[in-house]
């Protein structure tokens, strides 16, 4: 059935809600931690071709055209006030805030010493924290301010050997949902992307050092419904949603890009 709207549009005219997507984030200025490769990396794109200006906070220089570089170590409290300060002044405000800087862990409960355990929370949890602090005080004043932390699969589904890397993602989606509620009537929307196991520089880390690297590459494709890694540029679509000022009805979720992992239940094939 065509409706009135469909009859009156100009054959070939651009879709235009499409066009309103494309220019969702238009004046919008954004911080996105770990912006320099991976997840980070699709993000501050995405970011950029909704109409964004982008700050990437990263330890490596963002080689992105038209982002804002600004070095930071999300694991020292000082380093992050100084670049979330100096983040905020070269775009001149502050909208969105992604929380996506974080490094992996493998092993049991029994595998990795005390001092790993401190240094993955202080990078994956800590160091969201840290930014956040530092970055509420200019979202407060915007009129559009939201925040997204990266999760992961990890945090709600029992994966072998990830014991730490779990128990941080399981703070950060806790988290998350404290946050949303703390600052929803300040107008800061806060909300977490839970990828599932994604083509990132770290698993192709992981996969070098396999013994059987294609074996293994494998086997992390077949645990997820869809037969394949999840690709950084469909978190990125996530999140670009979840920034985005039209979604101003959503907060306190945890949006899932992981291939049906967590909450379907296929057949074998």
């Amino acid at each position: 059935m065509t409706g009135a709207a469909d009859a009156d549009r100009t054959p070939g005219a651009a879709d235009p809600t499409t066009a309103r997507a494309a220019a969702s984030h238009a004046g919008v200025r954004a911080i996105v931690t770990g912006g320099a490769s991976g997840i980070g990396a699709a993000v501050v794109a995405a970011l950029q071709q909704r109409g964004a200006t982008v700050a990437a906070l990263d330890l490596q220089p963002a080689t992105a055209a038209g982002v804002v570089s600004v070095t930071c170590d999300v694991g020292d409290d000082a380093s992050v006030r100084a670049a979330v300060a100096t983040a905020v002044d070269r775009l001149g405000g502050l909208d969105v805030l992604v929380n996506n800087a974080g490094i992996g862990a493998q092993g049991t409960v029994e595998d990795n010493p005390d001092d790993e355990w401190r240094r993955v929370y202080e990078v994956n949890v800590l160091g969201a924290v840290r930014v956040s602090r530092a970055a509420l005080p200019h979202l407060r004043a915007s009129g559009t301010a939201s925040i997204v932390n990266t999760c992961s699969i990890a945090a709600t589904a029992g994966l072998p050997q990830r014991a730490l890397y779990s128990a941080t993602k399981g703070a950060i989606a806790a988290l998350t949902r404290a946050m949303a509620a703390d600052h929803l009537r300040e107008g800061v929307r806060v909300n977490a992307v839970n990828p599932g196991t994604a083509d990132t520089p770290w698993v192709a880390r992981l996969l070098s050092s396999a013994d059987d690297p294609d074996a293994e590459r494998a086997a992390l494709e077949a645990r997820q419904p869809h037969g394949r890694l999840v690709q950084a540029d469909e978190v990125a679509e996530a999140v670009a949603y979840l920034t985005s000022p039209l979604a101003r009805s959503t907060t306190g979720v945890d949006l899932a890009v992981d291939g049906g992992m967590q909450a379907l239940r296929l057949r074998p094939a």
